[in-house]
């Protein structure tokens, strides 16, 4: 059952999202640049394996700095301590995309296939169908790729705000997504703007916006959903011994 954890509907505000998380980052910008660098390095070596623990250690950093906490470059490895959660959360994540993405690319080259075969025969026309059908498809495709990524929004700052497992959070994470869809998506768009800008700058540029888009996923978070005290998650510690003078 989905813990019981109250968000807000139509909360989220794309562009003070990214306001605010660049507020969030610039205190440590470039430790934070360094941080995006080196957890997209690690992650893309193994996806399914490292990439969560990398988000989740990001994630936990940029709350950190939005506490006020003391900050440190080893914070980023600490996401190692939601392993088995953000592993799930991944391959939830993955999972529908693959699902997706490789039975139509079988039944695209198969219909290409048969199209060339019989192209003689009738003019390109069966080509034809079967470029305006993967259009089509393709369309379709990225529609339901961009609901599932906005869906996912939420999952791995559930996980290291809330501490929720990987299924929950993500079930969390799509209700609220899609309660914030639209907003959701603007800023995605925006933040994706960005990034393309800066991968256009020799893929350099990319990491120096890599942080913001992440940033403003967090702040969009705290907008729906509010930051834990983390005080709530101190152990309960037995009391400490009586003093005899």
């Amino acid at each position: 059952m989905t813990p019981d954890i109250p968000y807000k509907r139509k909360a989220v505000d794309p562009i003070e999202c990214i306001k605010a998380g660049w507020e969030m980052l610039k205190p440590h910008y470039w430790l934070f640049v360094g941080m995006a660098f080196i957890a997209y390095v690690i992650g893309q070596a193994v996806p399914i394996i490292l990439m969560g623990p990398m988000l989740c250690g990001f994630y936990l950093s940029l709350f950190s700095s939005r506490r006020r906490e003391p900050l440190e470059f080893g914070t980023l490895f600490k996401g190692f301590d939601f392993f088995g959660p953000s592993i799930v959360a991944t391959l939830l994540h993955a999972i529908p995309i693959v699902v997706i993405i490789i039975p139509t690319y079988i039944l695209f080259y198969a219909s290409m296939f048969l199209a060339m075969s019989q192209a003689q025969n009738d003019g390109g026309g069966a080509m034809l169908a079967v470029l305006s059908t993967f259009t089509i498809v393709i369309v379709v495709i990225f529609v339901a790729i961009m609901i599932i990524s906005v869906g996912f929004t939420f999952a791995y700052p559930l996980i290291v705000d809330r501490r929720l497992n990987g299924l929950d959070a993500v079930k969390l994470s799509f209700k609220a997504g899609l309660a914030n869809f639209w907003r959701l998506l603007a800023m995605m768009l925006l933040t994706g703007i960005m990034t393309t800008v800066g991968i256009g700058f020799c893929i350099v540029g990319m990491y120096l916006v890599l942080p913001i888009s992440y940033a403003a996923i967090a702040a969009a978070y705290e907008q729906v959903f509010g930051l834990k005290d983390p005080r709530e998650f101190a152990p309960d510690l037995p009391p400490p011994p009586p003093v005899f003078n």
